[in-house]
């Protein structure tokens, strides 16, 4: 059986791999869980000084969650599902190490909420960026509520929250989503020369930078807000029409009804 989640290190830094290139790395509940051991055991390897994130293939760095894993949802397997991204993604934010998220094609939902959670991110030219969860009905449920408004302002968070629009990587560049822009074939390269600088750097003095830093992005009671929302949309007509509409391949009818 394929592992889904790939890691290796190599020269202080451990290179963590979503392997589901055929699904645009899609991740399942499954790979939160293996992306938190991973990170739980990069925090006491002190062999690994950096750890860079990446998505297999070069269309996506992930699509975000695996939306079929959701079909029949309750409230409260989708609130559980909130809370497992949560922890999944604060374990990275609270990793006494730096993180980078190598962006290398479409970054939307979950996986664009993955990599708010590293603290910097470098992309490819072609890449991707979007909460499109609108689409659906529902509202980012893996942190985007509270961590894009930190990272990007307030008026642009609300506007690519509620319009679910998806912008290019010279816009997420602009508007402060990303570090920096890279041509495809060097987003590797760029990536491992940062890691391997913030590798050499002073372990301590970046643990403290960043703990401090992250500081200002982490509200467990946002974060809480969030899942009871997310799991509370799952059970409306809205979220309904928008998953059905998503296995469909039509424009969803929100609102009002269906067309017959």
């Amino acid at each position: 059986m394929r592992e889904e989640i790939i890691s290796k290190i190599e020269e202080g830094i451990c290179w963590v791999t979503l392997n589901r290139p055929e699904k645009l790395n899609a991740i399942t509940p499954s790979m939160l869980e293996e992306i938190q051991k991973v990170i739980k055991s990069v925090e006491v390897d002190d062999d690994v000084r950096c750890v860079i994130i990446t998505g297999a293939g070069e269309r996506a760095f992930s699509a975000g969650l695996d939306i079929s894993m959701v079909r029949g949802f309750s409230r409260d397997e989708a609130l559980e599902l909130s809370r497992r991204g949560h922890s999944t993604f604060s374990s990275i934010m609270s990793l006494p190490k730096p993180t980078i998220a190598a962006v290398n094609g479409y970054a939307l939902g979950g996986g664009c909420e993955l990599a708010l959670a590293c603290d910097l991110r470098i992309a490819s030219q072609n890449a991707r960026f979007g909460q499109p969860e609108i689409g659906l009905g529902l509202i980012p449920g893996w942190g985007a509520t509270s961590l894009l408004p930190r990272i990007i302002g307030y008026t642009r968070a609300m506007e690519l929250i509620m319009t679910g629009r998806i912008i290019d990587a010279e816009e997420a560049f602009r508007i402060g989503l990303i570090n920096r822009v890279v041509p495809a074939e060097k987003l590797l390269a760029e990536t491992k020369g940062l890691a391997s600088t913030l590798a050499n750097g002073p372990a301590t003095a970046l643990a403290e930078a960043k703990r401090l830093l992250n500081s200002q992005l982490k509200c467990e009671e946002a974060l809480e807000a969030e899942a009871e929302s997310f799991g509370g949309l799952f059970c409306t007509e809205d979220f309904r029409e928008g998953f059905s509409a998503f296995l469909e391949r039509r424009k969803p009818v929100f609102g009002k009804p269906r067309p017959a």
